[in-house]
């Protein structure tokens, strides 16, 4: 397209990734609010560039993105510390001004000078300043929103992106619950048709502007704060999906004497991607609509600290038991009401073991220190609750370990 390739293309941005395995496209990018702390810190960095002794080991001099590439794993390459990405994109602020694209086929430059570096989208020396690519045809055929690249591999995270959820246990409660199945089966799978009855208030009706997809749930369990014991909010356990077929209503009939008898009807819904079997007293909740995200990795506010609440997917939710590995997903106790954001990178900090110190014939017990243990990126948030994925990690995480900011 004429457009594509004569559009200047921005790098090493913040890239985006959106639920639903969507990506978002320019214009909203170009709408996603930059925080002043960042934007600070780009212009800081942007005067001179970085310390040298701050960039990767092998950080490449030219490097051509591609396919694949991940903005978390481009930041690693040329940093230290890939959750510095704000000073990434500082490294050429003035050939940056959107942040929040990056797509295969541009070129990256290194260019160091005086124990500085910059990153470049021209050569070093080169007379050209727009930072325009010239990307292959077949890239040039795919429109922005599918080659623009996102923070993370979306298959480590997409599924997650539905299915926790954190509601008060009253909503749950008064959720629609299924009733009954068509042929009376005790559990159900995808594809069955299944009856659901509503709070009597706000009965289940396919009027328009209702909800007509929902996700299908059950047993809120507590997510309580391991420091305080309080309650924080209650995890549902996602079931699967269901589509309404009916809404509920009440029907006329003959009574058999001569009169005429109101029957109640439930509401009809078939059952569509279900992860585990689904029975009678599960509930159901409307399905979001599909919205766009931003993970733009960033270390959330020196002095933050948040403790693992529960390994998601446990039955062992806010116990000690089970540790959790890469790429699973983690709760926290601390929520928008504690200024985090989806895109926040923390390091995991292990509580150190309680041990018997068996050199000594006392047997004493001895605490051992704590230990960086890893990263993890927050990628859901609630009011008091969290959800991150653990990108890096040396050993187990456990409920009760602590999350501090990258930078403390």
């Amino acid at each position: 397209m004429t457009a594509f390739t004569s559009a200047r293309l921005t790098a090493l941005g913040a890239l985006t990734v959106a639920a639903g395995a969507l990506l978002v496209a320019p214009a909203q990018a170009q709408n996603h609010p930059i925080s002043g702390q960042q934007r600070a810190t780009a212009q800081e960095v942007s005067q001179r560039g970085i310390p040298v002794a701050d960039l990767a080991p092998d950080a490449p001099d030219v490097y051509v993105v591609k396919r694949g590439d991940t903005l978390w794993g481009i930041s690693g390459l040329y940093l230290k510390s890939a959750w510095r990405w704000p000073e990434l994109w500082g490294m050429n602020l003035q050939a940056l001004p959107n942040p929040h694209l990056i797509f295969p086929g541009q070129t990256l430059y290194l260019d160091k000078d005086g124990g500085y570096a910059r990153l470049r989208t021209t050569a070093p020396g080169s007379s050209g300043s727009s930072g325009t690519v010239r990307v292959s045809p077949s890239t040039r055929s795919d429109s922005l929103s599918s080659t623009a690249l996102p923070t993370l591999k979306p298959h480590l995270i997409e599924p997650f992106l539905v299915e926790p959820m954190v509601v008060d246990a009253s909503v749950l409660q008064r959720a629609p619950r299924v009733i009954a199945t068509q042929e009376e089966r005790v559990l159900m799978a995808s594809g069955d048709r299944a009856y659901v009855r509503g709070d009597a208030a706000t009965p289940l009706t396919r009027e328009p502007g209702e909800p007509r997809q929902f996700r299908v749930f059950r047993d809120a369990v507590a997510l309580k704060d391991p420091m305080t014991g309080e309650v924080l909010g209650y995890e549902a356990q996602y079931l699967g999906k269901a589509e309404l077929v009916r809404g509920e209503n009440f029907e006329k009939s003959s009574d058999g004497k001569g009169g005429i008898q109101t029957d109640y009807v439930p509401a009809t819904v078939d059952l569509t991607g279900a992860k585990e079997e689904i029975r009678a007293g599960d509930r159901l909740l409307p399905a979001p609509a599909r919205e766009f995200i931003s993970y733009v990795p960033r270390a959330p506010q020196s002095g933050t600290e948040a403790r693992v609440i529960s390994i998601y997917g446990s039955s062992a939710s806010g116990t000690s038991a089970g540790a959790a590995g890469q790429n699973q997903v983690v709760a926290i106790n601390l929520g928008t009401r504690n200024g985090i954001e989806a895109g926040h990178v923390m390091r995991l900090v292990t509580k150190g073991d309680v041990i018997k110190d068996k050199t000594d014939p006392k047997l004493p017990m001895i605490k051992l220190p704590s230990e960086s243990n890893g990263l993890a990126m927050v990628f859901r948030t609630f009011d008091r609750v969290s959800y991150a994925l653990i990108l890096e990690i040396r050993t187990g995480v456990r409920v009760g370990d602590r999350l501090v900011s990258p930078q403390d």
